[in-house]
C-alpha cells in the first residue's frame, strides 16, 4: 500500500462505521492521522472503532448528520478531544428505494435528499470555519456517478448526489483564495451495506453499466481519497474526481 504522509493531521469521516467510509478510515489511521468516526449506528460504530483501533488514534462519535445542531455539537466534540479538524470527508448517505418518480413515497425522497444533501451542507458548515482560522483543509465529499447520469428508479438519490457535485464545486470556488482544497468524488456502485437497500434487478443494473465489468472496490476509493485528503493535492479544488470503472467519462 502507497502511503499519503497524513501525520499529524486530524480526519472527520462521516459514516465511518461500515463501506466507504470505514475503509477510508483504515487508509488515514495506517497513514498516520487521527480519525473522528461520525456515524448515525451506535452499535456498529463502537464495534468498528474497537477493531480499527490498533492502526491510530480514534475518537467515535455518534451523530445524525441531517440534524444540523447534532452536526455543531459533533464537530464541538471532535474540537474538544482532538484539537483540530484538517480532513473531512462527507461519506454518510443511504440509497433510498427503488420507485418510478411519480410513485416515490414523498417521506422517503425527502429523508434521501435530507441525509444525502443537507448532511453534507451541515457538516461542511459546520467544520470549515475552523480550517478558514488556520488556513488548511482538505474536503472529500462523496457523491456518485448516479449524480452525472441519473439512475432510473432511484431519482432522489440521483439528485441529491448530482447536488453534491455542484455543492462541491461551489464549496471549491469559494474557498480557492485559501490553503483548503474541496473536491468531490463519483464512485460506481461497490458491495456495501448500502446494496441492501436496493433490489436484485438493480444490482444487475448497475453492474451492467460499468465497462470494468465488476464492482468497485472500497480500498480503491479509500486509496484516491488519501491522496484528496494529503498535502500533494494542492492545486486541484472544487474538482470531480471519477471513480467509476470506465462508466462516465467526463
Amino acid at each position: 500500500m502507497h502511503t499519503f504522509d497524513l501525520n499529524g493531521r486530524v480526519a472527520v469521516v462521516t459514516g465511518a462505521a461500515q463501506g466507504f467510509g470505514r475503509a477510508i478510515t483504515e487508509r488515514f489511521l495506517k497513514s498516520g492521522a487521527a480519525v473522528a468516526m461520525w456515524d448515525f449506528d451506535a452499535a456498529e460504530l463502537d464495534k468498528t472503532a474497537k477493531e480499527v483501533s490498533s492502526l491510530g488514534r480514534v475518537l467515535p462519535v455518534r451523530v445524525d448528520v441531517s440534524d444540523l445542531d447534532a452536526v455543531n455539537a459533533a464537530t464541538a466534540e471532535t474540537l474538544g478531544a482532538l484539537k483540530q479538524i484538517d480532513i473531512l470527508v462527507g461519506n454518510a448517505g443511504i440509497a433510498g428505494p427503488n420507485h418510478k418518480i411519480w410513485d416515490y413515497p414523498i417521506d422517503e425522497w425527502r429523508k434521501v435528499i435530507e441525509i444525502n444533501l443537507f448532511g453534507i451542507y451541515y457538516t461542511n458548515r459546520a467544520v470549515v470555519p475552523h480550517m478558514i482560522e488556520r488556513n488548511y483543509g482538505r474536503i472529500i465529499n462523496i457523491a456518485s456517478v448516479a449524480g452525472k447520469e441519473g439512475n432510473p428508479n432511484a431519482s432522489a438519490y440521483s439528485a441529491s448526489k448530482a447536488a453534491v457535485i455542484a455543492f462541491t464545486k461551489s464549496l471549491g470556488k469559494e474557498l480557492a483564495d485559501k490553503n483548503i482544497a474541496a473536491n468531490v468524488v463519483t464512485p460506481a456502485a461497490a458491495k456495501t451495506r448500502i446494496f441492501d437497500q436496493m433490489t436484485p434487478e438493480f444490482h444487475k443494473f448497475m453492474l451492467s453499466k460499468i465497462p470494468r465489468g465488476r464492482f468497485l472496490q472500497i480500498e480503491e476509493l479509500a486509496s484516491m481519497v488519501a491522496w484528496l485528503a494529503s498535502e500533494e493535492n494542492s492545486f486541484s479544488t472544487g474538482s470531480v474526481f471519477d471513480i467509476s470503472g470506465g462508466r462516465s467519462t467526463y
